[in-house]
């Protein structure tokens, strides 16, 4: 505890960049709860960057950290090339703009070229802009869907992939040896944009993006502007390029949530500004008692991820990610494939976690599935392994359970800009022969199989919840349980260890994936279990996938299974 208030009061000494850091030292300090969460461990830098609650410490989103992880991604960079360049974006969270600015005044002292957008944008399109202007590597500052009290700062490299684990151990190694308040290399921002080391991103560059992804469009000759949308930004920054690439796409009726329009880090009226959870779309439900709308459209504060939800009959329906991905995959190969424009041995990339129904699906069309692990980072990766030998004409669609799709090689993170001009043209299409996206949805489990999938998360905050998410994986790790719900383990899987157990044949192979604290459960009846720690936020999750021939059987398949996981978890 000595050292935890050594650094508190070395904090209060120096720590003056911030008036908020500052005011919360103050106010905690009769606080040794407080004080010691703050301060007991440093924020930790990985392949996802950095991401936490806002305020005063080292564990904790400030401009000392992100100047720390700034001078980490800089020598970064610098390791690459001297005359290195570096792309920055942000969102409407609190602070972004002021994290951005940090960044690159951090870049800049370091003799970096430095090009940021002049107001927020989405995660995509900074993955866009790093390969657009030939840049080393880049950063967005959000924390994606998190609750106000978050923000993040999510690195890339000059692929516009996030960060290896190469890349990312370089740059903790150099944020665990720097000194936070004399280490960090600083010039002010608008000395910055004077001598030209730091430059604003051109409308160029936004409209190259936006043009890249009007041309990912797969029927153009249908009739766009009878659909009627409500389109809810979530005070995020989709409001003006999902708008604009409707409008340009000939989507004429779309109505915003004005309540939701503009930008605002405390997301009054969506808390969790998550398109997975039907409390995002409560203010567009409202707008639906004056508007006959065909599909209600939500994207999260960065725009990388859209929901959806679909007029039934006059009932509003969420779709879940794997819904929606289905339905997208199911359209692109279909219609492509009557257009004969699907490319030699086609590609489609997914998560490990996301329904299996894809594989069905791709089967019929002679298409390839590729599963990596969790996070969209992977799938980018596979996307620039196909650049590398020229075959990205290959690649159809990479898409992951929680909402996340990109349909183009224009980025290499998941795009919620292209994904909604997308479901729109979906949804206009079937439209136009008398269908709406869930009746689309049960003619492909009609034809493939019933597949439900569920994702629970389960929450341990603080010092006390990390230790108990650790304890949990461990015991399922070295105890795999060999039967879940009355169904047999015919696998279990730990990716960890790069190892896949046959409870079957009592063989093991090693799993050809990079290791991840994963462990995956696959029963006798093909239907899945799959638990991971979330890499962003202080949860473990857990990962159902059912499998049956009717819709009841798998739904109460599906339900027997969450009631098993949540006991298994102890919870």
């Amino acid at each position: 505890m000595n050292d935890i208030n050594n650094l508190y009061n070395m904090w209060c000494k120096k720590a003056t960049k911030d008036s908020d850091i500052k005011n919360e030292l103050e106010a905690i300090k009769d606080d040794k709860d407080a004080i010691s969460e703050a301060f007991y461990k440093d924020l930790e830098f990985g392949t996802g960057g950095l991401r936490g609650i806002i305020g005063a410490g080292t564990n904790r989103l400030n401009v000392y950290t992100i100047g720390k992880a700034s001078q980490g991604l800089a020598a970064y960079v610098k390791s690459i090339t001297e005359s290195g360049k570096i792309a920055i974006a942000y969102d409407s969270r609190i602070k972004s703009d002021l994290f951005a600015r940090t960044a690159a005044e951090v870049f800049a002292a370091n003799g970096i070229k430095v090009y940021i957008y002049k107001e927020l944008m989405p995660t995509p399109m900074l993955s866009f802009a790093v390969r657009y202007l030939g840049c080393d590597a880049g950063v967005v500052v959000t924390a994606s869907h998190n609750p106000a009290k978050y923000n993040g700062y999510k690195a890339y490299d000059s692929t516009g992939c996030q960060l290896c684990p190469e890349a990312a151990d370089l740059v903790l190694s150099v944020m665990n040896e720097v000194d936070t308040f004399e280490g960090v290399k600083s010039i002010s921002f608008d000395d910055g944009i004077k001598s030209g080391i730091i430059e604003y991103i051109g409308d160029d560059c936004i409209d190259a993006f936006l043009n890249s992804v009007k041309s990912q469009r797969i029927c153009k000759d249908i009739d766009t502007s009878s659909l009627n949308v409500i389109y809810a930004p979530l005070h995020g920054s989709g409001n003006k390029p999902v708008r604009e690439i409707l409008k340009r796409c000939g989507f004429t009726n779309v109505t915003v949530v004005k309540s939701q329009e503009l930008p605002d880090g405390n997301f009054p009226t969506a808390p969790y500004p998550n398109p997975e959870i039907s409390q995002a779309f409560e203010e567009a439900l409202k707008l639906t008692k004056e508007i006959d709308a065909d599909i209600l459209l939500a994207t999260d504060p960065d725009c990388d991820r859209v929901g959806i939800a679909v007029n039934d009959n006059g009932e509003y329906k969420l779709m879940t990610g794997n819904d929606v991905g289905v339905v997208m995959l199911n359209y692109i190969l279909s219609k492509r494939s009557e257009q004969s424009t699907l490319p030699e041995n086609p590609l489609i990339v997914k998560t490990i976690v996301t329904t299996e129904l894809v594989k069905g699906i791709a089967q019929k069309y002679g298409c390839e599935v590729i599963d990596v692990l969790t996070g969209f980072k992977f799938i980018g990766e596979q996307i620039s392994l196909l650049s590398e030998h020229n075959e990205t004409d290959r690649y159809v669609l990479g898409f992951e359970e929680s909402y996340g799709y990109l349909i183009g090689d224009h980025a290499r993170d998941k795009d919620a800009v292209v994904a909604s001009m997308l479901i729109c043209e979906m949804a206009a299409y079937y439209k136009s022969v008398g269908k709406n996206l869930c009746e689309v949805l049960d003619e492909i489990y009609k034809e493939f199989g019933y597949y439900y999938c569920i994702q629970k998360s389960f929450t341990f905050e603080g010092q006390s919840g990390m230790q108990k998410i650790s304890e949990l994986m461990e015991e399922l790790r070295n105890n795999p349980v060999k039967e879940i719900a009355g169904y047999c383990v015919k696998t279990f899987k730990d990716f960890e260890k790069s190892v896949s157990f046959d409870n079957g044949t009592g063989k093991s192979q090693k799993i050809d994936l990079p290791k991840s604290n994963v462990l995956a459960f696959y029963l006798d009846d093909t239907s899945s279990f799959i638990v991971r720690p979330s890499g962003t936020e202080p949860k473990i999750k857990l990962y159902i996938g059912a499998k049956a021939n009717t819709a009841e059987e798998c739904d109460k398949k599906r339900s027997a299974l969450v009631e098993a996981g949540t006991k298994l978890l102890g919870l």
